[in-house]
């Protein structure tokens, strides 16, 4: 079950939040946790298994942790049940991986080598042991006490909004709400407001941006403007897809009383690859900086040891986006390009020059190739299109791809990125859903944005149900 479906939007959803408000306040958490393991069930039952068992698992170290916080065994404790943690996340996500790898340097496959199991991956795997893993490190830091309450830990975890794609939630920052947390019709409305544009960003932009950046990757031997064109497609599509599920799963939040962090924050104005990762993903870089770059040693021990560490958080966190060496390539190239901005001092300086942006944005651009690429091969096959070594134009069986609704939605969301920032302030300041008795102007300036939403969720809706079905590009993280 996807948001952007017609069986969550109209029975799901409804079905939940009618639930969870006639549900008593101190029972709320098990609401959620029924709502949240059924919505997860609908993909593979037996997956909701492993999901559990990892919340048991996490519940009893915990607990074991904080009970032996004076003790050396604290760190044993840690110690295993971070290995449990990161053993599921092995062995279900990078286990073909690793055999595969292994049967080529031998110059032979898995099946020859008599191992070759095909593990299907669990959705959201990597987003709830990413949370696992900072909650057992948090609750040995001290930063959090290891709760009492299983259901409010089971809740965190299967929270059905940030399940599957994030963003990476800790439980630190949302142990006070479940205790309490505040439930408004305002603070509904703006959840709402929310959950509208990230579905319209993912309805009506990226997905139909989609198929010309799916045709592009596809091809042996782009042109030089199919391969830039579909380069641009597929970076514009990410963000609105991926930008997008966050805008619903925060604003879902919002509607049963969560406030969760922001995770982008308008990337595509960024003027160095430093700021990019201040303002893109902010729930992952911020996890990478707490949970790996700074127990590395961070900055701490000098400028080499600082580059260092930087390549190394960035080609772990391009692993875990996927096990594929795209991922590991497109780490190395964010890591290297944090390194030289560290070295120069460019990170620094970069916002007094006007070419900035767009080197930031080539720079980005560049990597994204070998993200999106399915292996090596076909994206340097895209490199070799976009340096124009297969020639110029557009052949007729690309032009088929190339519509005039693709194009047209290309253009309008690069503007769109452009004026993001002066669009959300515009939308929160005018966030009143409530009409003033008087009946002046601010009455009326205040119905704009629920009428607003109102026509973008007719439109919205009015798409999906006339498209075809297009999960969320970060489900198979």
């Amino acid at each position: 079950m996807v948001f952007s479906s017609e069986i969550f939007l109209f029975l799901f959803l409804p079905s939940f939040l009618a639930a969870y408000y006639l549900t008593p306040t101190h029972l709320r958490s098990y609401t959620i946790v029924i709502g949240s393991y059924l919505f997860y069930a609908w993909w593979r039952v037996d997956f909701l298994g492993l999901l559990f068992a990892t919340t048991v698992w996490v519940y009893v170290f915990a607990r074991l942790i904080e009970r032996n916080l004076e003790s050396p065994r604290a760190r044993w404790h840690l110690t295993v049940g971070i290995g449990g943690c990161l053993l599921v996340l092995a062995v279900f996500k990078y286990l073909n991986f690793f055999v595969d790898s292994i049967a080529t340097l031998l110059g032979t496959t898995p099946e020859a080598l008599g191992f070759h199991w095909r593990l299907i991956l669990p959705i959201g795997i990597s987003f709830y042991i990413f949370q696992s893993v900072s909650y057992l490190i948090d609750v040995y830091r001290r930063d959090t006490p290891a709760t009492c309450s299983f259901i409010d830990l089971a809740a965190f975890k299967a929270l059905f909004p940030q399940l599957i794609a994030g963003p990476i939630l800790r439980f630190r920052d949302l142990a006070d709400q479940f205790r309490y947390r505040e439930h408004s019709l305002e603070k509904f409305a703006d959840g709402t407001a929310l959950f509208v544009v990230g579905l319209a960003k993912k309805v009506l932009i990226a997905d139909s941006i989609a198929p010309l950046a799916n045709a592009v990757f596809a091809a042996d031997a782009p042109t030089a403007d199919e391969a830039w064109l579909g380069a641009i497609a597929y970076m514009l599509q990410l963000y609105f897809d991926f930008s997008g599920y966050s805008n619903m799963a925060c604003g879902l939040g919002l509607m049963i009383g969560f406030q969760f962090v922001r995770n982008f924050d308008a990337p595509y104005i960024s003027r160095s690859i430093t700021e990019f990762w201040r303002r893109w993903h902010i729930s992952l870089s911020t996890w990478l900086r707490d949970y790996l770059y700074i127990p590395l040693g961070g900055s701490r021990l000098g400028g080499v040891r600082t580059y260092v560490n930087l390549l190394i958080v960035m080609m772990l966190g391009g692993l875990w986006h996927g096990a594929n060496w795209t991922f590991v390539v497109w780490g190395t190239w964010h890591g290297s390009l944090l390194a030289v901005e560290r070295a120069t001092g460019w990170d620094r300086r970069a916002a007094c020059y006007w070419y900035a942006l767009p080197l930031t944005l080539l720079l980005v651009l560049i990597g994204w190739v070998a993200f999106r690429s399915d292996d090596m091969s076909r994206a340097f096959a895209l490199y070799a299109g976009m340096l124009g070594f297969n020639g110029w134009g557009i052949s007729p069986a690309m032009a088929i791809s190339f519509t005039r609704e693709a194009t047209a939605t290309m253009a309008i969301a690069a503007v769109l990125v452009c004026i993001e920032p002066r669009l959300r302030d515009g939308l929160q300041g005018d966030a009143s859903w409530t009409i003033p008795s008087d009946g002046s102007v601010a009455a009326r300036q205040s119905l704009v944005t629920p009428l607003a939403m109102l026509l973008l969720a007719t439109v919205t809706v009015l798409k999906l149900a006339d498209g075809t079905y297009s999960p969320f590009l970060y489900f198979q993280f």
